[in-house]
């Protein structure tokens, strides 16, 4: 199942994606649950029309979201005509968790990155954060500001926290996913790298990309199994395997989990590989024009133009 935050006819729903189509399951499940206002009240508790409401839901809003999947198809027009459905073209894809309450970062989690950075790989995992102010959807601009003129671009896959946990041990840590997605982890070298902490060149607005949308963990499979590639007009700039992590994604969430308690719809970016425009010769940066694709394999494509403003 894909999950989505999107925009349609100026408001913001939650959706999941069949084909071509979005499903706003919140309206959905309001239709199958029947008439009257206990059934409305019912329904919308079970099914919110947020993704972070959604994903709180656990076992019987998912459900729920099955039984409206199986339903679609039966009659698109009547779906479409009832703001049950719409066109996946005709929607604007939003970050699929707008709100997370954290987006933690590990820096150096693949080794050959950690080399060509000229760094050591780390003995435990190197955690730094995002803010919501970084996000923006599918297609949306990254917007260079012109305090900086060296905005790197790294490829990496999302993480979607699917319930409240503290102290979760690595053979059990999978279980606690809701599903995962693509994070561009923008980044401005020249504030990164003024200091020792790393915060100002990674949280300019717009510098975290994240979507298009969650692939449910049922669907994905192996987060260690999947092909990662980020191009620029064509070029292949980063082609990796996540096999390669140095800390897999269990050993990230239980070594996260043992410093602090994870909540539903907090995001965990498990770093980038080789690649990056810093480390090239000569040095690649981000231009006003390009166009960044990230794909990673049975979750899709993260496409966004950059702007220099």
């Amino acid at each position: 199942m894909k999950l989505v935050t999107y925009g349609y006819r100026g408001e913001r729903r939650a959706g999941i994606v069949e084909g071509d189509w979005v499903i706003d399951v919140a309206r959905a499940h309001a239709q199958r649950a029947g008439d009257g206002p206990a059934a409305e009240r019912a329904a919308a508790a079970l099914v919110p029309p947020d993704a972070r409401g959604i994903i709180e839901g656990g076992a019987a809003t998912r459900a729920a979201l099955d039984a409206v999947s199986t339903d679609f198809g039966q009659d698109v027009a009547a779906w479409v005509a009832s703001g049950r459905a719409a066109p996946l073209a005709e929607v604007r894809l939003l970050p699929p968790v707008p709100d997370p309450q954290k987006i933690i970062c590990l820096g150096r989690n693949y080794r050959a990155h950690a080399e060509e950075a000229g760094g050591e790989v780390p003995a435990a995992p190197e955690l730094f954060v995002k803010f919501a102010n970084t996000l923006v959807g599918h297609e949306w601009p990254i917007e260079i500001p012109p305090i900086t003129d060296e905005v790197d671009y790294e490829a990496e896959l999302a993480v979607v926290i699917g319930d409240r946990c503290k102290d979760v041990q690595a053979g059990a840590a999978l279980d606690h996913v809701y599903g995962y997605s693509i994070m561009h982890d923008v980044s401005a070298r020249d504030y990164q790298l003024r200091t020792s902490q790393w915060l100002a060149g990674k949280s300019m607005d717009t510098f975290g990309p994240f979507g298009p949308w969650i692939v449910t963990a049922d669907e994905l499979g192996d987060p260690q199994d999947l092909r990662m590639t980020l191009t620029i007009g064509g070029e292949v700039l980063q082609d990796a395997h996540t096999s390669a992590m140095v800390f897999p994604v269990a050993e990230a969430i239980a070594f996260i989990s043992s410093v602090l308690t994870l909540e539903p719809g907090d995001v965990i970016s498990t770093g980038t590989p080789e690649g990056v425009g810093m480390a090239r010769t000569p040095q690649r940066y981000l231009r006003d024009g390009d166009v960044v694709d990230i794909a990673i394999e049975r979750i899709g494509t993260l496409s966004n133009p950059v702007k220099a403003l």
